[in-house]
């Protein structure tokens, strides 16, 4: 960090690695979680659950999103392909085949450092 004229400049830097930095289920998140995140208002929440996944390179957010839809009835809610951020909705168990699927595939498959997948 580097203070100049008074105004401070801060210089992010990403490392690149094949890694899942963070894989969490939020099972039966309150609602007003879905409507900040900008997601489907239509959902029914008793049943509910929201997967988030952080991974770089961040374009594998692409083939994870693909991977997901395919292997479970989940949800998109957002795909970034610039942060490497991945957010699934869904009944918990299909969020949690996807996320599982998605971990185990890119561990075995691409050679990826993962983490554990964490849930609340």
């Amino acid at each position: 960090m580097e203070v100049k004229d008074q105004k401070m400049r801060i210089i992010q830097e990403s490392v690149p690695g094949k890694q899942i930095t963070l894989a969490h289920l939020i099972a039966n998140p309150d609602r007003i979680i879905y409507k900040k995140l900008g997601l489907n208002p239509h959902v029914d929440y008793h049943k509910s659950s929201i997967g988030i996944i952080t991974m770089t390179p961040s374009e594998t957010a692409i083939i994870a999103g693909d991977l997901a839809v395919k292997t479970a009835n989940i949800d998109l809610g957002f795909v970034d392909r610039f942060s490497g951020t991945l957010i699934i909705t869904g009944k918990i168990s299909e969020v949690e085949s996807a996320m599982r699927a998605i971990t185990n595939y890119v561990r075995d498959g691409l050679g990826f450092s993962i983490c554990d997948v964490t849930r609340t």
